[in-house]
């Protein structure tokens, strides 16, 4: 791996990073604005909330992050599947022009010196 695409891993790592940050911040104040609108609880309760509710955003996170990943994986399986057909197609195509045009210039050779 050369520098520039170390250098791409890194940003994409660091962008990975501050993006999960900025999640689970954004989820932090939700909760947090939650448990103060709800009257009657404690400290201690509305710790175990927050830490619950992050907890959680962070499972459904995940589990999002594994079905896109999964929807990826099948796409592309039916990308290379699609693009495998194309290529037989065109091959097959190609080599039938091909003989074609030999056939047609063995003729014309033959058609001329006869």
């Amino acid at each position: 791996m050369d520098a520039s695409e170390e250098a791409a891993r890194g940003l994409n790592d660091i962008e990975d990073f501050l993006h999960e940050e900025a999640h689970l911040e954004a989820a932090h104040r939700r909760v947090a604005e939650f448990t103060e609108r709800t009257a009657g609880l404690t400290h201690r309760q509305k710790m175990d909330i927050e830490r619950w509710y992050l907890e959680e955003q962070k499972y459904v996170a995940r589990m999002v992050t594994e079905h896109i990943a999964a929807r990826i994986g099948v796409v592309e399986e039916h990308h290379h599947l699609r693009l495998g057909r194309w290529l037989r197609g065109t091959f097959t195509a190609m080599v039938l022009i091909t003989l074609a045009m030999v056939t047609a210039c063995v003729v014309l050779i033959l058609g001329i010196s006869g």
